[in-house]
């Protein structure tokens, strides 16, 4: 099989020919059919995320299941999959109450196993299920099966930066009816974010970035009112949009620690705030500790958009079947395999809303 193995933070991920293992007995080989290119592996290539490298980058795919171990009873052969690279065991504590993005188990089910080598070199794979590759053995619990009249290239939207921004919307801050509602970042993710205040009824979507195109693409998702980042104090910008109050949910999706504390200044009293976006390690983010008591906002992490994977991924595509969730429109560009660095230059320049890695059949 072909992979796109990253092997030096900051240089350049090649495409490698590798044998993939037998699935273990809770494994399952699984053939890709698309897999997006999402800013995270961006953040793996220049070190923002710690990786064990090296690894086969990809984290956001879908494809067939070929063969299952022994003791897999998730999926069969056959079986159309999202892989979801946050696994859930189901028995845990926080399994149980319905929080699988923190499974106490999900970790080791996707620890940077070294599962391929090429030569000497061992090979683990992003997230545990490296969907960068022709092939790939993942875990079961990884394993989402859907509906196999479900186009393969849009469904792997779904694996993440769909579920993320969606999720982050409808699971994590609840947005109600009629609520206005910012987002700053308007990449891959935060057009998930608008289309999820869309969906979940939003009356008033602020979007937010420093490009003009993405500003554009965000009114196509459903954004009422757009500001470009650069223009301005864009808290105050907020609010003359909110009837001086600020935004009853602020979402912040780029990861950026000064960006965070703009959200939570343009969110209103007792307002939501919410962070998606990934910090780099060591990082931290300062706020007035004297608003925080005064002012009431609710301050929230949001992981994979607080996923409930097997319910709401195929929730999800059931939107996208009717028409009500746009997923065509995220793909700007498809790549060959070969050319995955070129996708990888595109989303640097902002050039993709998502740029897609298509597998030959």
């Amino acid at each position: 099989m072909k992979a796109v193995v990253l092997y030096e933070v900051k240089k350049a991920p090649v495409v490698e020919d590798l044998t993939p293992p037998a699935p273990g007995p809770e494994e399952a080989l699984v053939r890709l059919a698309a897999c997006g290119v999402c800013h995270s592996d961006y953040s793996m290539y220049d070190g923002t995320i710690p990786g064990n490298l090296p690894l086969v980058l990809g984290h956001e795919g879908a494809g067939v299941v070929e063969a299952v171990g022994r003791d897999v009873t998730t999926a069969k052969p056959g079986d159309h999959v999202v892989l979801s690279w946050t696994p859930d065991c189901g028995r845990c504590f926080y399994c149980r109450i319905g929080q699988p993005t923190q499974c106490e188990l999900g970790p080791s089910l996707v620890r940077p196993l070294k599962r391929y080598k090429k030569g000497e070199t061992a090979i683990s794979q992003m997230a545990g299920i490296g969907t960068m590759s022709e092939l790939t053995v993942v875990h079961q619990m990884s394993l989402i099966p859907i509906d196999p009249d479900l186009p393969l290239d849009k469904a792997a939207l779904i694996g993440c930066a769909v579920m993320t921004g969606v999720g982050a919307v409808i699971n994590t801050a609840k947005v109600e009816p009629g609520s206005s509602v910012a987002v700053f970042g308007c990449g891959g993710v935060g057009l998930n974010v608008i289309q999820g205040a869309r969906l979940a009824g939003a009356e008033r979507i602020i979007a937010i970035d420093r490009l003009p195109g993405k500003l554009a693409q965000a009114k196509r998702f459903g954004a009422t009112h757009t500001l470009n980042a650069d223009d301005g104090d864009i808290v105050e910008a907020v609010r003359a949009l909110t009837e001086g109050r600020g935004a009853d949910y602020t979402f912040e999706v780029i990861g950026i620690p000064e960006v965070m504390a703009k959200a939570y200044y343009a969110a209103r009293p007792a307002g939501t705030v919410v962070i998606i976006g990934g910090a780099a390690p060591g990082t931290r983010l300062s706020i007035s500790a004297g608003m925080v008591p005064r002012f009431e906002k609710k301050l929230l992490g949001s992981y994979y958009g607080s996923a409930r994977p097997r319910y709401d991924m195929p929730r999800l595509l059931g939107l996208y079947r009717s028409g009500r969730l746009m997923l065509d429109e995220l793909i700007t560009r498809t790549y060959p395999i070969e050319e995955a660095w070129s996708a990888f230059q595109a989303l640097e320049a902002g050039e993709n809303i998502r740029g897609l890695i298509r597998f030959a059949a």
